[in-house]
């Protein structure tokens, strides 16, 4: 999610350009450091030594500001999921910290603003260009820090990337429009501008392809942006945007957020089972389940249901394979941290002591204290938590259904609404099933539907704005409308 702050009329005052004793300067490319020392070895915290072959030189654990790498007043540990080892030490940025970023941000915001489409869409072009190069160590940082299989990470790399290759493009096509008006001696321009400056708040799970999506529109519409990592929060992700709404009404800042969900798996009785199961295992375990789109309750109609259990149980048993991210052949990762792993187990426990049924799975790995079996769930019902909260994690409940209206009325039960997917080769009830949904992404007949080229974003609490597509770069954009007249 992200929240885009904008201070209006750059000339009216100076803010302090001064962070850490670190003297800014604009110019039309954004803050340079004054002239001074490139950091060296001794500035920089490193991987625990020859963790998966990472060296000291990977990790950066200052803040970033202005051009410059900055020390903060606190730290916090960074630790490898899977063994529990200690990988760094990382800057815990408090609220001088980030307000001293804003002011360096919109600072560089008053010239950058003037930078050219074609200026812009270079530099995004050479971002990307840096990704692609850089490919297999930012894949093994990701793996080291979030415990997803090496093969995943390189996925979310290349995802990212495309964003970055998808708006260096867009960023030379933001047009305006020419409105002829009644009047004669009158003209009616309609302009895009930049918003200004953009706060963005990253997810932990697809940390790259957040910041690419956000950052990679703001900067194509003209933005210079803060990044800020959030860490292991206390607050749920709707918890947190209530209070991010909250302030940022009191201002009337635009925000631009993409939340969680509780996605829908409908397989219908005329689906190719087969299919369908390739579907779920895709879409339910990337990531070891947690992704916002992963699909967290599975409903199976009555003719098809049994077929569909049993196949996706042998599915399972034999195309996941958990454990760490770097070893050969691993599917399945650790989840993030105990408390994520003590979350499945509590759905596991409360939907079996409503009757529901393990088919596979269903307790935590021998592996270590962050890794659980992926499971699967039959005889599930809608009073079980694990069909009313997101899990986050490797769990599958299988929900059994009668008829069309009601999957759609169980699949819409709820507040959010990101992604749904279902299974159908009936092209009528394809139509009817796609549109009734309230989600703001639907799969069919696929379990895989992230695109660089289209609009990612959810409806009811699961958000608001869109990302990637034509459509991500219009959060960043203000349009003014101009009436010139005496013609």
């Amino acid at each position: 999610m992200a929240t885009c702050f904008w201070l209006r009329s750059c000339g009216a005052r100076r803010l302090g350009s001064t962070f850490r004793g670190c003297r800014l300067h604009p110019r039309a490319g954004g803050l340079v450091p004054a002239p001074g020392p490139a950091p060296g070895p001794a500035q920089l915290r490193g991987y625990a030594g020859g963790l998966a072959g990472l060296s000291a030189a990977l990790l950066r654990t200052d803040s970033f500001v202005g051009g410059r790498w900055l020390p903060a007043a606190a730290t916090f540990p960074v630790q490898d999921p899977a063994s529990g080892a200690a990988l760094g030490m990382v800057a815990d940025c408090g609220v001088s910290e980030a307000r001293a970023a804003v002011r360096a941000a919109y600072e560089a915001f008053c010239s950058w603003r003037e930078v050219s489409a074609k200026e812009r869409s270079s530099l995004l072009r050479k971002w990307y260009n840096l990704m692609i190069q850089n490919k297999d160590d930012l894949a093994r940082i990701i793996t080291a820090e979030s415990g997803k299989p090496l093969k995943e990470a390189h996925g979310e790399i290349f995802y990212s990337a495309f964003f970055l290759e998808w708006f260096s493009e867009e960023a030379r096509r933001v047009y305006g429009d020419i409105i002829y008006t009644p009047a004669k001696d009158k003209r009616a321009l309609v302009l895009k501008q930049p918003v200004g400056v953009a706060a963005v708040i990253t997810p932990w799970n697809f940390p790259s392809a957040m910041i690419t999506r956000k950052v990679g529109a703001a900067v194509a519409a003209g933005c210079t942006v803060v990044v800020k990592p959030a860490e292991d929060t206390p607050f749920s992700a709707l918890a947190l945007a209530e209070i991010l709404l909250h302030h940022a009404a009191n201002s009337v800042k635009r925000v631009s957020m993409e939340l969680g969900g509780l996605a829908p798996f409908i397989v219908f009785d005329s689906a190719n089972v087969d299919q369908a199961v390739a579907g779920a295992l895709a879409s339910k375990f990337r990531n070891t389940g947690q992704t916002c789109v992963c699909s967290n309750r599975f409903l199976v109609q009555r003719g098809i249901h049994d077929a569909f259990v049993k196949a996706f149980a042998e599915a399972m048993e034999k195309n996941l394979h958990v454990g760490n991210g770097f070893e050969e052949g691993t599917t399945q990762g650790p989840l993030i941290n105990e408390k994520a792993v003590e979350k499945v187990e509590k759905h596991v426990n409360d939907a079996v002591s409503k009757g529901a049924t393990i088919v596979t799975g269903g307790k935590r790995h021998h592996l270590g204290k962050n890794f659980f079996e992926p499971t699967l769930l039959s005889n599930v019902t809608q009073d079980m938590l694990c069909t009313h909260e997101e899990t986050f994690g490797p769990l599958a409940p299988v929900i059994k259904f009668d008829t069309e209206e009601e999957a759609i009325a169980i699949a819409n039960a709820t507040d959010v609404g990101l992604a749904g997917y279902f299974y159908s080769q009936d092209p009528a009830q394809i139509w009817r099933v796609a549109e009734q949904l309230e989600v703001g992404m639907v799969g069919i007949n696929e379990g895989l539907i992230s695109s660089v080229e289209c609009p990612f974003g959810g409806v009811k609490q699961s958000g608001l704005g869109r990302e990637g597509s034509k459509y991500g770069i219009d959060e960043y954009l203000e349009l003014k409308y101009v009436c010139y007249g005496g013609l």
